[in-house]
């Protein structure tokens, strides 16, 4: 990839005094609540897992299908391994590390740098072992690292997707320090220097087709998803410098009508070759490559984009529109690595250009992220604003083109400065999210959930695949209490507790309250079959059931924030919002099992510039109830509302108002739910 230049929440002003009758009529009924945080209007949901058309209110904070992955570099030792010279067991250790990280955040897919410079991650007949390994080029490391970080990613239900830099050779300039037998040595004629570093020539036809049979070398070999290529084509532009191709340009540049021309067709063939050598190998593996973020500005090209950056088609030769038309390329993912509201390329124009392109194309769009500049030092003001990551998630909602994100690069996923990720993560990828589903091959049969047994670590389940069908990964859907099943479970992500790999998975989230289960199978090219038949884990004991504010359970509009700021939280996080002369309750809903008289008790920290009288809506069978909580004190505890008759079903059974006159933030957290 290439690095582009181009606590405490505050306080707000006390409000107003707010007419009581006013709070009252609204959380009483008299006038309807506002819809729940999220809920749009009804959509059809997708047969398959639906098991027919159904129309179902969705919420796009959980998606059912996005891709959400991170780049993992290996050139430089930026991300992995750390350094050179680690022992294996350190080496496997530290990727280990990287997929935990990935999971923890909810993402489903890994791109990482298998070929940096002219070089390899397997034990390649092309081309030698990577110096990132062991310091030394050609040095083996002891194992094979490419079938090691493919099991690994694997067993996780990660897609690994294979990241190749195509025509970097070094990056210095000395042929000499290459080691003895590396092609660009044995072979000088494929080689030219320039800013510093050795890059083969993309004009020779030799070189291409070299470059084709090192990366296929990977793709027949090993159990792939997906063969990735990065910016980097021909070099970016240096200063007082000419790429030195004339000779190579006299010698294969006859019918074309300017270098420049017959340099973007070197690049062109490469890239339609490479795909059509790939499919022709394994029809599953996606290819895809991640340009630089302008192709070409409306200034010079009325095709482009309302930018004025450099563009990739004049300055390194990548015609990465003419490869989404022609469907040369299974996705783009554009490194719009700028902030909104940025001049010279704002990330809103370029999403909304980079959509408009792949527009019934049958080509994905992925968006690559600039997880790098988030509160780093250097960057501009927007950057070191913590919402600025996920604000431009919530745009990409408005084109459905996008089919997900990649963020550059694994350190600074982890890093999480100004708590930029964990604020992205916190609001869009709270549940998990299926690969989106490639072509038009029949899903899998259902499978058959074959046992569901308490014990004492959580749930465990088990099943089997349908006859001879032979999916490859497995979703598990989980919904409160036995009611009749609903394709609307699964429209989107809310009911998805994990996606596996293997045939069991043990709940470790179950509580003593009634559950069921479905399993969907998945092939490939991730089809989804129709949900198997529910399996019920009855109660055990009383009932109570805790929903979190992280909880699928829960919904809040986007008034309200998530902070860590308190140590007497429950979970990792809680909700915070301003008092307002409006509703916009956060709800807390649950499965309640049988019409009685429940326990209801809340947790929240506390902190003197809280409410002192927050409203907490409590949805009883005779009617709304309010009670009010000062939540300056007491904080870090359950603390109990009251016992309150409740009706059976699944709905909204505890609120938090914002529609309070005293000042300070209210906050929601979590409720205890239990029958007495």
């Amino acid at each position: 990839m290439t690095t582009y230049r181009a606590g405490r929440p505050w306080r707000s002003a006390t409000i107003g005094r707010i007419a009581a009758v006013a709070l009252s009529l609204v959380l009483t009924g008299a006038v309807a609540p506002a819809p729940a945080a999220g809920a749009v209007a009804p959509v059809p949901a997708t047969a398959g897992a639906a098991g027919g058309l159904a129309a179902c209110p969705t919420d796009p904070a959980t998606p059912k299908q996005q891709l959400r992955a991170m780049w993992i570099a290996s050139v430089a030792n930026i991300d992995w391994p750390s350094r050179t010279g680690l022992s294996v067991a350190a080496q496997q250790a530290e990727f280990r590390a990287w997929l935990d990280l990935a999971a923890q955040r909810n993402m489903n897919a890994v791109f990482v740098q298998v070929r940096p410079t002219a070089d390899a991650f397997w034990p390649s007949p092309h081309e030698p072992w990577s110096q990132w390994l062991t310091g030394t080029q050609g040095g083996d490391p002891g194992y094979d690292p490419l079938a090691f970080m493919v099991s690994e990613a694997h067993a996780r239900d990660i897609e690994f997707h294979a990241w190749f830099n195509p025509y970097r050779v070094a990056n210095h300039d000395d042929p000499t320090r290459l080691v003895a037998g590396h092609p660009a040595r044995k072979n000088p004629g494929w080689r030219f220097a320039h800013g510093g570093k050795l890059y083969y020539n993309p004009g020779i036809p030799a070189v291409r087709g070299f470059i084709e049979d090192a990366v296929m070398d990977a793709v027949t070999r090993y159990d792939l998803d997906g063969v990735h290529l990065d910016d980097y084509f021909y070099p970016y532009p240096v200063s007082g410098e000419t790429i030195p191709d004339a000779s190579t340009y006299a010698q294969y540049g006859a019918g074309f009508g300017s270098i420049h021309d017959w340099r973007r067709d070197n690049v062109n063939l490469l890239v339609k070759e490479l795909g059509q050598r790939i499919h022709a190998a394994k029809s599953w593996i996606e290819f895809g490559v991640s340009p630089f973020g302008i192709w070409r500005n409306a200034a010079t090209d009325p095709l482009g984009s309302r930018t004025s950056g450099m563009q990739s088609y004049d300055a390194i030769y990548a015609d990465t529109r003419l490869w989404v038309k022609q469907g040369w390329v299974d996705y783009v993912a554009p490194q719009i690595y700028w902030h909104i509201g940025y001049t010279t390329a704002d990330y809103k124009v370029l999403t909304a250009w980079w959509a408009s392109v792949v527009k019934d194309t049958g080509v994905r769009l992925l968006i690559g992220q600039a997880a790098y500049r988030a509160g780093a030092a250097g960057q501009e003001a927007a950057w070191q604003r913590p919402g600025e990551l996920t604000d431009h998630l919530q745009y990409n909602r408005q084109h459905p083109e996008v089919a997900g994100d990649v963020f550059f690069s694994a350190k600074d996923i982890r890093a999480d400065r100004i708590g930029a990720v964990s604020r992205l993560v916190s609001d869009h990828y709270s549940r998990p999210a299926l690969i989106p589903a490639r072509g038009s091959a029949a899903a899998p049969a259902a499978p058959s959930i074959t046992s569901a047994t308490r014990l004492p670590g959580g749930i465990s389940l088990s099943w089997r695949p349908a006859g001879s069908s032979s999916p490859v990964s497995y979703a598990i859907y989980r919904v409160d209490s036995s009611p009749a099943a609903d394709p609307c479970f699964f429209a989107d992500a809310r009911n998805l507790l994990k996606t596996t790999r293997g045939t069991s998975f043990t709940d470790t989230t179950a509580t003593a309250g009634a559950y069921t289960y479905y399993v969907t199978a998945m092939d490939r090219l991730h089809h989804e079959s129709a949900p198997s038949a529910g399996r019920v884990v009855a109660a055990t004991g009383p009932f109570s059931v805790v929903v979190d504010n992280r909880d699928a359970g829960f919904t809040a509009g986007s008034g309200w924030g998530t902070s860590t700021f308190s140590s007497q939280l429950h979970g990792t996080d809680y909700r915070f919002a301003d008092p307002v002369a409006a509703s916009d309750p956060a709800w807390f809903k649950a499965q309640i099992p049988a019409a009685g008289s429940y326990r209801i008790e809340i947790w929240h920290p506390a902190n003197s510039g809280y409410n002192s009288a927050t409203p907490f809506i409590v949805a009883a069978g005779g009617g709304n109830q309010v009670i009010n909580v000062d939540q300056r004190v007491n904080g870090g505890q359950w603390r109990s509302l009251g016992t309150f008759t409740l009706s059976a079903g699944a709905y909204n059974v505890v609120g938090v108002s914002r529609w309070v006159s005293t000042a300070g933030y209210v906050i929601a957290d979590a409720v205890r739910i239990t029958r007495v």
